[in-house]
């Protein structure tokens, strides 16, 4: 028996459907948005500290996670805050004053571009992390710290390297305060 043209279009039509099988977006969308929303949710557990490759953090074992606070950088030859050079190492050693001025005139530059919100954070005062090698003299640091304290950054932070202690495994950049 002859069959009509509509009959062979048909037929020609399931024949070339029967062969490709069909792909379902609806579940590859939901797996999508899940693993969106993880991400998003876990990646803004981690914050991680610039860094300087001439500058070996000390160690600690906290799990304190550095807060969002500016940077003050120590190297072998400079003072950093921001990225930017604001003093030499060489001469703040030399000095017997414990104020660096350099440091000093840019914490009150910033401190100035961002007011206390309320009385609570005038007391507690601003947030500053030291990030220097482990190696930093103590006169140094000392000097660092009371130019942060004297410019109302009081809540000081000194970076360090996380390491695992002897039950978990992994190193990380942290803070500890």
């Amino acid at each position: 028996m002859k069959q009509s043209i509509h009959a062979k279009r048909m037929a020609r039509h399931h024949k070339r459907l029967a062969g490709q099988p069909k792909l379902n977006l609806v579940s590859l969308m939901d797996i999508f948005t899940i693993l969106v929303f993880f991400l998003l949710v876990n990646s803004s557990d981690v914050e991680v500290l610039q860094s300087n490759k001439d500058i070996q953090l000390p160690q600690s074992v906290a799990e304190k996670k550095p807060d969002n606070a500016l940077v003050v950088m120590v190297s072998d030859t400079d003072i950093l805050v921001g990225g930017r050079k604001v003093a030499d190492v060489a001469a703040v050693t030399r000095s017997v004053d414990l104020e660096i001025t350099g440091l000093k005139r840019e914490l009150d530059y910033l401190a100035a571009r961002k007011p206390f919100q309320n009385e609570e954070e005038a007391k507690k005062g601003r947030d500053v992390t030291i990030m220097g090698d482990k190696a930093l003299p103590y006169k140094l640091l000392k000097k660092i710290m009371t130019t942060c304290a004297k410019s109302e950054y009081r809540n000081i932070s000194l970076a360090v390297s996380q390491v695992a202690d002897d039950s978990s495994a992994g190193a990380t950049d942290g803070a500890e305060g």
